[in-house]
């Protein structure tokens, strides 16, 4: 038996993922030897120097097109663009986790004389002068677990990747000191249903081994070509983009985003709604347009359905809700069918402009998406975050600044001209068209038109209903979070007005490397 040879690594190339899982053992040793006075600031220091220093490698990694990893990992143009766009996702909700839910006692948007409601168990954790700095190196884990599964080119290590994103995201969902039962509830739903969806990949992955003779997605891709697409690997293709859609939270694959969104601490679920959806959806462009490009016919109508589905699904079921964060995420479903509108309109080779238009559209949607979240954390009562649409009503006079700002991120995610939405809709609606996909563009417009309702119905509430007497009170956000909205808020404005920079970045970008 020969001598098994170490692959050889490109650490120049693998810099971005590095920096964030350097930190995220950097973070568990502190958790494990650093005095519980001096751990948070130290926490919060360490996550931040692992994502920024990501998205600075990112940068000097542009136009790097390189298969390092014994053909494992593919850094190219896509791959970057969303590792940086992870980064800067990661580093923004690492702001919010350094201020939020994680830490209610310490916050600053904790009045002092509110008694929490609950057992006494939840007023003792909620009162508690523990900080849980736990979520500092869980949350590092996760964000290089994204990271890697944008540039996985093989089927086994997008599996690693889809495993690594995914615990620290099932403990984070279950930190919650407020509403804890509520917390841990969605925590292990979301384990149950994602462990399904694990188990779906993995035998999608065993099948398409079976067909191809490969889990490497360039050899796939050559036995898709030479060999046409057997039954096999048909059925192990469509379970391969099942495990994925439910990461990117598609209908009819959903059930967990509603619960999951409002029973995680806010500052996690903005984590998740803004940075995962990139990282599943940077994977499934890297599945269908590099393993399987050239054979179209064997997905193309099932992402057109999962389209339409996810669409009308979260536009309609949308109008329904009562609580802001269920509200969000039944928009985020929405919007993972605008992305696959996208993703239909990328060509055949892999390249196009349908892929610029859905990168482009991650950015958009993840910034927009965490600045919404970031002000739901500011509406609180005695009870945590005050997510109940009465509880709105009237909120710009109490906090003028606050309503404007949700307005606009509202506005944005409905796709209102002068906004980060409206262009980023219009890129991928534009690449469907010229691909023939004008049906579904058609059911798009019609869908946006519903969902719009329910972000109005907010700002509406917000400025034309009279506030309770007992209402919630507005806090003041704290540096953190105050960067947090500034980035967000100016990102969703220049994206909206002048997005021509970040356009020709994503189209220069939009080649993959197999």
């Amino acid at each position: 038996m020969g001598a098994i040879e170490a692959p050889d690594l490109s650490y120049a190339a693998l810099a971005p993922l590095l920096f964030v899982f350097g930190a995220a053992c950097v973070g568990v040793l502190v958790e494990a030897f650093t005095p519980r006075s001096v751990r948070h600031p130290v926490q919060v220091t360490i996550a931040l120097v692992g994502t920024v220093g990501a998205f600075v490698a990112t940068l000097l990694l542009a136009g790097t097109e390189e298969v390092t990893a014994a053909g494992a990992l593919a850094v190219d143009g896509p791959a970057l663009f969303l590792q940086g766009t992870i980064a800067v996702l990661g580093a923004l909700s690492v702001l919010l986790f350094s201020e939020r839910a994680l830490d209610p006692a310490r916050s600053a948007f904790v009045a002092a004389a509110a008694v929490p409601a609950g057992s006494v168990r939840d007023r003792e954790l909620a009162t508690s002068e523990r900080v849980q700095t736990e979520a500092y190196p869980l949350a590092s884990f996760a964000i290089g677990g994204m990271m890697l599964f944008t540039a996985a080119n093989d089927l086994l290590i997008m599996f690693v990747a889809l495993e690594v994103l995914s615990l620290p995201l099932y403990l984070l969902s279950g930190l919650a000191r407020r509403r804890r039962l509520l917390s841990q509830e969605a925590a292990v739903k979301y384990f149950l249903l994602g462990a399904f969806a694990s188990a779906f990949f993995l035998y999608g992955l065993a099948l398409v081994y079976g067909a191809t003779g490969s889990v490497r997605l360039s050899d796939v891709r050559v036995a898709v070509v030479t060999e046409g697409g057997s039954a096999l690997m048909v059925i192990g293709l469509g379970l391969l983009v099942v495990g994925l859609m439910f990461k990117a939270s598609v209908a009819p694959f959903h059930s967990w985003t509603p619960d999951v969104y409002q029973g995680a601490p806010t500052a996690v679920t903005a984590f998740m709604a803004a940075a995962t959806k990139v990282a599943a959806f940077g994977a499934v462009l890297r599945l269908l347009y590099v393993a399987f490009g050239t054979a179209d016919w064997t997905w193309r109508p099932l992402v057109y359905a999962l389209a339409i589905a996810s669409m009308v699904v979260g536009a309609v079921l949308g109008l329904t809700q009562t609580d802001v964060k269920r509200m969000l995420a039944y928009s985020s479903i929405a919007h993972a069918g605008f992305l696959l509108t996208g993703v239909i309109g990328l060509g055949p080779d892999g390249t196009g402009y349908g892929l610029a238009a859905t990168m482009f559209y991650l950015v958009t949607y993840g910034l927009t998406t965490l600045g919404a979240f970031g002000l739901v954390t500011l509406v609180r009562d005695g009870d945590g975050e005050a997510t109940h649409l009465s509880q709105w009503a009237g909120l710009a006079q109490r906090s003028p600044l606050v309503a404007a700002l949700m307005s606009f991120f509202l506005l944005a995610l409905a796709g209102i001209p002068l906004t980060s939405g409206f262009t980023g809709k219009f890129a991928v609606f534009r690449a469907a068209i010229e691909a023939g996909a004008w049906p579904l563009v058609v059911t798009a417009l019609v869908a946006s038109a519903i969902a719009a309702f329910f972000y109005l119905r907010v700002v509406v509430l917000m400025y034309f209903s009279d506030p309770a007497p007992d209402g919630p009170t507005v806090g003041v956000p704290g540096m953190p979070t105050t960067i947090v909205l500034a980035v967000t808020a100016a990102a969703t404005l220049v994206l909206g007005v002048l997005p021509g920079a970040v356009l020709e970045l994503a189209e220069s970008a939009a080649v993959f490397v197999g």
